[in-house]
């Protein structure tokens, strides 16, 4: 694994393409050996086409989920995922469309339901980011779309979800390091990752009678197309070196702790929790 802080600067258009991505991040998870912990079970991931969802939608389906995918328009990325995910004889949907609309979280459930006729896991991991070099800086317009996008959907598609999850489902929400300890440069973007985790904490208080289990996983850099497509190119050219480990973890590095999570047999116990996978830095209060 390596995203040493020394990879060649770069720029995108957001949201990004991980085929224009240089060196390409590791997110197939090559190597990795399902033990069929997730067998019969159908998940749902936003963010799905690339990145930690990539990974993970290709970790589930090793272990025998089959996987609807949400993503916004990055089709050529989520065909990708799709073939992966297929080539390990797994159903995959894709649902092309903005999150940041209530109607499309709504459809994404009701797409996966009448293609899979069930839905045990929900992955909220859509994110949006622009970083801003002074608060004044900080646009109304882009403080409500990045709610929109990283808060709002999470809560609409987990209320649409709710209904149809059994006992034993679970909900796992993406959030990150700066939501612990925030961003001077990714202000609205830390407070929805603070919110998502203030939120995580609430929902499995709420839901722990009905037996549905509701975690995140807060990481922190990571090598994935929103960073090219957000971040200057000076900016891309250091990203990971401020971590202990010096290096930005891959997409592949993170998956397996959303397989543990998704896992009944692995973390029935766990609800409510926080796995920060932050390259050997201590947790932040």
């Amino acid at each position: 694994m390596s995203v040493s802080g020394d990879q060649p600067q770069q720029q995108q258009t957001a949201p990004g393409a991980t085929g224009d991505m240089e060196p390409h991040p590791q997110d197939r998870m090559e190597g990795y050996l399902g033990r069929g912990l997730l067998d019969g079970r159908a998940a749902l991931i936003t963010g799905g086409d690339s990145g930690i969802g990539r990974a993970v939608a290709i970790a589930f389906a090793k272990e025998g989920a089959d996987v609807a995918v949400a993503y916004l328009d990055e089709h050529e990325d989520a065909r990708t995922t799709a073939d992966l995910v297929r080539a390990e004889g797994r159903r995959c949907l894709l649902l092309p469309g903005d999150l940041a609309e209530a109607a499309q979280c709504r459809d994404v459930v009701t797409d996966t339901l009448s293609a899979f006729g069930r839905l045990d896991i929900l992955v909220n991991n859509v994110a949006t980011q622009q970083p801003v070099d002074s608060p004044e800086e900080l646009t109304d317009e882009q403080w409500l779309h990045t709610f929109a996008v990283n808060m709002h959907s999470y809560f609409r598609v987990t209320a649409a979800a709710l209904p149809h999850l059994k006992e034993s489902s679970c909900v796992i929400n993406s959030g990150s390091v700066n939501g612990l300890r925030g961003n001077k440069t990714l202000i609205d973007y830390s407070a929805t990752k603070g919110a998502i985790i203030a939120w995580t904490r609430s929902m499995a208080q709420a839901l722990t009678d009905r037996k549905i289990r509701v975690n995140c996983v807060a990481p922190g850099p990571v090598w994935t197309p929103l960073i090219p497509a957000t971040f200057p190119p000076e900016r891309v050219g250091s990203f990971g070196e401020q971590a202990p480990m010096e290096r930005a973890a891959q997409p592949d590095e993170l998956a397996p702790s959303y397989v543990f999570l998704a896992s009944e047999r692995l973390s029935s116990y766990y609800s409510g929790q926080v796995l920060a996978a932050l390259g050997g830095e201590t947790t932040p209060a």
